[in-house]
């Protein structure tokens, strides 16, 4: 077990993650505004973007720009500053450092180095959008974004089908539509799965439904703002779907019935199951 490494506070420096607000700035804490205004450096993913937010809590803390493209850089300059005693505060775009975020390389080294990382608590956007689901919230699995090409996708996807556990993506408003067609192939037109975007904004929504539903309505529907995607965890009840579509009609009927369906619904799901017109489904069952 490898534990935090003492450290003499007057010697050397600590890390802090601050996270900030996804989108409503009454979000951010106390403890986040002081922290950001008490540290020696913010190291920042967006320097314009948080400079919007210092500017907004009036916080005078110089920044120093830290993301994918120059972590390798930076991070020896950051473990020199704190070996001297100074205090970084890291900050992403939104949210949580290290969600989908600069910052996991970061941590390590000061782990590595004995310098003590501190996490602030506060808002993440795949959290804050899976409790207001209506998805079990428990247990959930958090993927962050998928890959961009198809084939990919598809690959990805086809390892996650059978998963449990409520799933967690983001994805790009422009993306999300052809994202979802590439879950419907995988999952099954039936799993259930909710779009939410613009949290905690004027305009934040929710888009539930099943997987093609969600599809027929991006189909016809344009999508702004970063989307969170969840997706309703394995049942077991699509395999089940499948066997019984190998059955006669006329015993895929008797299965529903006997499973407690009254006959006119048993017949309208296997009519909706097979693709097929309900009076078709009628005719097959009651041939003598």
């Amino acid at each position: 077990m490898q534990k935090q490494k003492s450290f003499d506070s007057s010697s050397i420096g600590q890390l802090y993650l601050v996270p900030t607000p996804i989108g409503n700035l009454e979000d951010m804490s106390f403890r986040c505004i002081n922290s950001l205004k008490e540290a020696t450096i913010i190291a920042s993913e967006d320097t314009r973007n948080t400079q919007k937010l210092l500017n907004h809590f009036e916080i005078s803390t110089p920044q120093i720009s830290f993301h994918e493209h120059n972590y390798k850089e930076r991070i020896p300059q950051f473990i020199e500053h704190l070996e001297k005693g100074e205090i970084i505060a890291q900050v992403s775009d939104a949210g949580m450092p290290s969600i989908s975020d600069p910052g996991h390389e970061l941590v390590e080294a000061c782990i590595d180095a004995g310098i003590k990382v501190i996490a602030l608590p506060g808002p993440t956007a795949g959290i804050t959008a899976l409790i207001a689901s209506g998805l079990s919230p428990q247990p959930f699995t958090f993927y962050g974004f998928l890959p961009r090409k198809k084939k990919e996708q598809i690959e990805a996807l086809e390892k996650l089908k059978k998963a449990q556990p409520t799933q967690i993506f983001y994805e790009s408003p422009h993306r999300i539509a052809a994202t979802i067609k590439n879950f419907s192939e995988v999952f099954g037109d039936d799993r259930k799965a909710v779009i939410c975007r613009e949290l905690t904004k004027l305009h934040e929504e929710y888009l539930r439904g099943t997987l093609v539903e969600l599809s027929s309505y991006l189909a016809e529907h344009t999508l702004k703002g970063e989307c969170c995607l969840l997706i309703e965890g394995f049942t077991g009840e699509e395999d089940a779907d499948n066997e019984d579509l190998a059955l006669p009609i006329n015993e895929h009927v008797e299965l529903l019935i006997n499973s407690g369906s009254s006959s006119k619904e048993a017949i309208k799901e296997v009519a909706k199951l097979r693709g097929l017109k309900k009076q078709d489904v009628y005719k097959e069952y009651h041939v003598d």
